[in-house]
This record gives structure tokens, sequence and C-alpha cells, in this order.
């Protein structure tokens, strides 16, 4: 698989990478740094802490770990910011490690991290390690529905390929047990709108904010569990 993808220059010159074999790009062609900034950190991150002011830690879960930049962007503010991290990402294909390297995304981030990212990424795959004093990376080698964990967490970045690409991964079976994982008043942000997302989310007790997207798209949505 990893031998087919391809790196693709991006509409703000940051890279993302094509995947033959899904059809489809990691991140959004209108620019994959502005995209996860401001989906995944300020819609997500940001967004969580100005409701939780006191709250000086946040555990998120990513569904679709992929390249790494959600995490990187994530760990480096909170690195900044002295904001603990218990990060866990599921991806049932990850990428090699010299793929990551390519991505040029140490640019965007403090070198010590970036550093500690590239010498742990494999680790992490199967099992928690420490990267700084503020963040902890698991990357859980699985697909999502064989994913489990009594842990509950804050916030949920949901960045699967597009349903058009992977169905399965926004059917309301996905997305219920992928909400079983997040705390009452935790955050669940991604890309996407569509109705059946909306509905699905209201089912499952979520609140849905619609919020302006990121370039090349409207709206996005956000959820707050009750």
């Amino acid at each position: 698989m990893n031998t087919e993808l391809q790196i693709v220059i991006t509409a703000d010159g940051s890279n993302t990478i094509y995947n033959p074999q899904v059809g489809e790009n990691y991140h959004s062609v209108n620019g994959a740094l502005q995209e996860s900034r401001h989906v995944f950190l300020d819609a997500g991150l940001k967004y969580f802490f100005e409701h939780h002011p006191l709250s000086n830690s946040a555990s998120i879960l990513e569904v679709g770990f992929g390249t790494g930049l959600n995490f990187l962007l994530t760990a480096d503010y909170c690195t900044q910011q002295n904001i603990g991290l218990d990060y866990t990402g599921i991806e049932a294909f990850p990428l090699l490690k010299d793929m990551i390297s390519q991505t040029g995304y140490r640019q965007y981030i403090s070198e010590t991290l970036w550093h500690e990212f590239a010498e742990g990424y494999e680790n992490a795959l199967t099992r928690s390690i420490s990267l700084n004093n503020n963040c902890q990376l698991q990357i859980a080698h699985c697909q999502l529905l064989e994913y489990d964990s009594a842990q509950q967490f804050d916030i949920i970045y949901f960045d699967a390929f597009a349903a058009a690409h992977q169905p399965e991964m926004w059917n309301d079976k996905a997305i219920g047990h992928t909400i079983r994982f997040l705390k009452a008043g935790g955050v669940f942000v991604t890309y996407a709108i569509t109705g059946n997302l909306k509905r699905a989310l209201k089912a499952l007790g979520c609140r849905i904010e619609k919020a302006p997207g990121a370039a090349g798209k409207r709206e996005m949505l956000r959820a707050i569990k009750s």
C-alpha cells in the first residue's frame, strides 16, 4: 500500500499524501495545514478550552491518524501552552515512518517535538509513549470498530476519508461506536457536515453546531455530547 502513495502540494504550500487505493488525499487540496488548524486545533481543541477554562489538560481520540498532522499541531500547541495532552489515534493502515518524514511537517512545529515524534512513531503503534513532559501518544493499529477502551475522551477528532470513498466510516454503527468514547460535555469535530451525520449524532444525544468550514468548504460540524 505505502509504495503507491504520492506526495501532493496543496494550495497553502503544505503537503498532503494521495492514496490511489482509496482515491483520495489525506487532507484538503485547498490547504492541508489550514484545514488541520481550522477544523481540529481551532474548532476542536481551542473551543474545548474556551468552554473549560479551568482545565489544564485534554484527552483526544482521533479517528484516522494518517500523516500525524493533527497530532503534531495539537502537541506543539499544548507544549507551548503547558497543557497536558493524552492523545490516541486510530489507524488501520499506518504510514511508514519514511513516508511521514516526506510530508515536511517538521517545519510547522518545534524541532524537538518533531525529533521525538519521528523517533517514537513506530513504538507508538504498540504502546503509549511520552514525547515530552506534556504529551502522551498511542496509535491503535486497528479498524475503528475493533477499537475498545475504558477511557473516555474530552475531544474526538473525526478525520476519516470522505464518505464517498469510505462510507463504512460514516454510517450509524461507526458513529455510535465512536461517540461511546466521548465524555459528557466532550467535543466532537469533523470537516464534514451531512444530514445523515447530523441525524446520527442527534440520536446519540449530541447537540449539533454548524461552524464555518475550512477553505473550500462552507460549513463543518461540531457536536457536544449531553
